[in-house]
């Protein structure tokens, strides 16, 4: 690939991967240099399932698998577009 699709895109299915099975954790958003994102997902996840008895957890987790999933199934443009030049940090 040339061109403005190559930064970028080849970070789609990693992300995508990393969001279906560690989402909870924010990897996705570490991968794609959301780093604030990365982290409250992270914190919540910890923090926030030791408080909820895991539901906080639970819901880091169904954010994550939705999030992978919009990753993979969107074009190569359009996810360079939103996630890499728009710098779009939720869904």
């Amino acid at each position: 690939m040339t061109g403005p699709i190559s930064n970028g895109a080849d970070k789609k299915v990693a992300a995508g991967i990393c969001g279906i099975l560690l989402g909870a954790f924010g990897v996705h958003k570490f991968l794609l240099g959301y780093t604030t994102e990365g982290l409250i997902m992270l914190l919540v996840t910890i923090v926030g399932g030791v408080i909820t008895c895991g539901v906080a957890t639970m819901v880091m987790g169904i954010i994550g698998l939705i999030e992978g999933i919009i990753y993979l199934t969107k074009s190569d443009q359009e996810f360079v577009a939103t996630y890499i030049n728009s710098q779009r940090g939720w869904f």
